[in-house]
C-alpha cells in the first residue's frame, strides 16, 4: 500500500489526461479506450479513496489540487460509472471531500458541486443497503433511507438559496453567481424525472436574473419541456408559463405536440379534445398575450397550409373556448386588454363574438347573429383599398368563435331567422372569405341555392335516399364554380337529418353510402353538434338521441372499415 501511495501523484496525472481525452465517451475511439483501461482505473480510484478517507478537505486539495477536475469528469462518463464498483468508489471519494461544517466560501462552493455530482450518481444508483449505509455514515447519516432524505434535503437547501437570493438580489454578498445557476441547471438535466427534484426544477424555471441574458442552459429548458410534454413530470402553471416565456422553441414544440395529438387521436371526440387542450396548460399560459399571439400565429399558418380543413377549424375553436374560460377566470382585474390578444382584429367584432351563447336567451340568438353579420359586412365592404388585406384577419377572428356559424346553420332550418339572408351570408363567409364584390355576390347565390335545396326536403313525405342524393347532385354545378359550397350544403343537410322526422329515418343509411372522406366529415359534424347541444343544454329528446345513436353507429362502422 505504501508503494502505491507513493506512486499516486504520477498516476494521478496519467488518469487526469485520460479523463480529459475521454470526455463523456461520445466517440467510438474514446469508448474503446475507456473500456480498455477500466480495470486499471478502478484500482486507481480505490487508491484515491484509501488516501482521501484519512484527509480533510483542505489537506486533500493541497495534496491533489486537480482532484475536482478528475472526479467531475469521471462522474459524467457513462462508461466509467457503469463499470463494476466504479460508481460506488466515486461516491465514496466525493463523500470524503464533503465538508459537514464548511468554514469558507471555497468549501461552501465545493459542497454545492459535490451535492450536484451525488445527485447525478444517486439517480442511477443500484447500491444495496450496506453500501448506502457506508456512504451515509461518511455524510453523518445513520438512517437506511439515506438516499431520499439526502436528495430532499439537498433540494430544500438549494431552493432556499434561490429564495434568499431573490430577497437579497441587491446584496452582492448574497447573490448567486449566474455561472453557478447555469451549471446547476445543467446538472439537473439527467434528474428531471425524479419526483424529489421537482421543487428545484420549478425554482430554476421561475428564477430570473437581473440581466437580459438567459441564466439557465438551453439543455435544461428543452429537457424540462420534453419531460413535461411526455407527462413524466407535473409542473405548476407558473413554472410552465415561465418556461414558455423564456424559451420560444419550447412553446412552439408544445403547440405542435398539441396539434399532432389532437389530429391523430382525438379529432372526432370534442370532449376529449377539450380535456387534452386544458391538460396541456397552453390555454392557461395563453392568458399572457405574448404566448397567445405566438400560439395563434401557429394556428394561422396551419389554417393557411391546410386550406381550412374541419380538423384545424375545430382545434382553433375549442382552444379559443378554453382560452376564454381561462382568460375570464385569470383576468378578473383586467391585467391585459383584449387588444393585446387580437391586435389586428376589430375590437367591436371581438366583443360581439366573445358573447357566450349560453348567456343569451335562445330567442335572441338570431338577433345576435344578425349583429355579427352586420359588423362583418361593414368591416369588409366599407374598408379602404389600403385595409383590404385585413379581410383574412376578420375571417380568422370569426373562425376562432365558429360556434356562432354552427348556430346560424341550425337556426336557418328552424325558420327562426327574420332575415335568412344575413345568416346565409355569415355561413358563406365562414366557409370562404370572398374578396371581390363579384365573388361575394356569387357566394350568396350559391348559399341561397343550397339552402333552397335543403328546405324543399321538408316537403318530401316519405323521404327517400334518392331525394337526398338528388339534392347533392343538383348542387354539383355550383360546386364547380365555388368548391366550398358542398361543405356548406353538407352542414345544412346534416342539420336537416337531425332536426326533421323524415330525415332521421334514413340519416344513417345516407351517411354510410357516402365516400369515406365525406362520411368522416359528417361524423365530425355530428360529434361537435352533440357536444354543443350538451354544453348549451338545448338538445331535444328526439334529436339528441338520434345524434348520439348516429355517432355511436358511425364510429363503430368506421372502425370496422379501417380493419378491412
Amino acid at each position: 500500500m505504501a508503494q502505491n501511495t507513493l506512486d499516486l501523484p504520477l498516476n494521478f496525472e496519467f488518469w487526469l489526461d485520460k479523463a480529459v481525452a475521454w470526455g463523456q465517451a461520445t466517440t467510438l475511439e474514446s469508448q474503446q479506450d475507456v473500456c480498455l483501461h477500466l480495470p486499471q482505473l478502478q484500482k486507481f480510484l480505490q487508491q484515491i479513496y484509501e488516501t482521501l478517507k484519512h484527509m480533510d478537505f483542505s489537506v486533500a486539495i493541497q495534496r491533489f489540487p486537480l482532484i475536482g477536475k478528475l472526479l467531475g469528469r469521471l462522474c459524467w462518463n457513462p462508461f466509467v460509472i457503469g463499470y463494476d464498483e466504479n460508481q460506488k468508489i466515486l461516491m465514496w471519494c466525493l463523500c470524503c471531500l464533503y465538508c459537514s461544517e464548511p468554514q469558507n466560501p471555497i468549501e461552501l462552493e465545493a459542497n454545492i458541486w459535490i451535492r450536484s455530482l451525488l445527485c447525478h450518481l444517486l439517480s442511477s444508483s443500484k447500491l444495496g443497503l450496506n453500501e448506502v449505509g457506508t456512504i451515509s455514515q461518511a455524510l453523518g447519516y445513520t438512517s437506511p433511507d439515506y438516499y431520499p432524505k439526502l436528495l430532499k434535503n439537498m433540494v430544500l437547501s438549494l431552493v432556499t438559496e434561490f429564495r434568499v437570493n431573490h430577497l437579497n438580489r441587491f446584496s452582492i454578498q448574497r447573490r448567486i453567481p449566474e455561472r453557478q445557476i447555469k451549471a446547476m441547471s445543467l446538472l439537473c438535466v439527467p434528474l428531471l424525472t425524479l419526483p424529489d427534484i421537482l421543487p428545484l426544477v420549478e425554482a430554476l424555471l421561475t428564477y430570473h436574473g437581473d440581466g437580459p441574458k438567459e441564466v439557465l442552459c438551453s439543455e435544461f429548458l428543452e429537457g424540462a419541456n420534453e419531460t413535461f410534454l411526455q407527462k413524466k413530470i407535473a409542473l405548476s402553471e407558473s413554472a410552465v408559463l415561465s418556461l414558455w416565456l423564456r424559451h420560444l422553441p419550447s412553446l412552439e414544440k408544445a403547440t405542435l405536440h398539441l396539434f399532432e395529438n389532437l389530429i391523430s387521436r382525438h379529432r372526432n371526440f370534442p370532449e376529449e379534445m377539450e380535456c387534452f387542450i386544458k391538460d396541456s396548460l397552453l390555454p392557461q399560459a395563453a392568458c399572457h398575450p405574448s404566448i397567445f399571439r405566438i400560439v395563434d400565429e401557429i394556428f394561422r399558418k396551419a389554417l393557411l397550409e391546410t386550406n381550412g380543413t374541419s380538423e384545424v377549424l375545430t382545434i382553433i375553436q375549442i382552444f379559443t373556448r378554453c382560452f376564454v374560460q381561462a382568460f375570464q377566470k385569470d383576468n378578473e382585474q383586467l391585467k391585459f386588454p383584449l387588444k393585446s390578444y387580437f391586435p389586428y382584429a376589430s375590437s367591436s367584432l371581438i366583443m360581439v363574438l366573445l358573447q357566450n351563447p349560453k348567456d343569451l336567451p335562445r330567442r335572441l340568438w338570431c338577433q345576435h347573429l344578425n349583429h355579427i353579420s352586420e359588423i362583418l359586412k361593414k368591416l369588409i365592404e366599407d374598408q379602404s383599398i389600403r385595409s383590404q388585406g385585413n379581410l383574412f384577419e376578420h375571417w380568422f377572428s370569426f373562425i376562432h368563435f365558429g360556434e356562432w356559424a354552427n348556430i346560424a346553420a341550425e337556426e336557418l332550418l328552424l325558420l327562426r331567422a327574420e332575415s335568412p339572408a344575413d345568416l346565409l351570408w355569415l355561413l358563406a363567409f365562414y366557409y370562404n372569405p370572398h374578396e371581390q364584390n363579384q365573388e361575394r355576390t356569387q357566394a350568396m347565390v350559391d348559399a341561397i341555392e343550397a339552402h333552397g335545396h335543403i328546405m324543399k326536403l321538408f316537403t318530401k313525405t316519405p323521404l327517400s335516399l334518392k331525394d337526398l342524393q338528388a339534392v347533392v347532385g343538383e348542387s354539383s354545378k355550383a360546386d364547380t364554380r365555388c368548391p366550398y359550397i358542398q361543405r356548406l350544403l353538407r352542414h345544412l343537410l346534416l342539420n336537416f337529418l337531425l332536426l326533421s322526422p323524415e330525415g332521421s329515418k334514413i340519416a344513417q343509411e345516407f351517411i354510410i353510402s357516402q365516400k369515406d372522406e365525406i362520411a368522416n366529415e359528417f361524423l365530425n359534424l355530428i360529434a361537435h353538434t352533440t357536444y354543443r347541444w350538451s354544453r348549451l343544454g338545448i338538445e331535444t329528446p328526439r334529436s339528441g338521441k338520434l345524434a348520439r345513436d348516429l355517432l355511436q353507429e358511425l364510429q363503430g362502422y368506421r372502425r370496422k372499415s379501417l380493419l378491412l
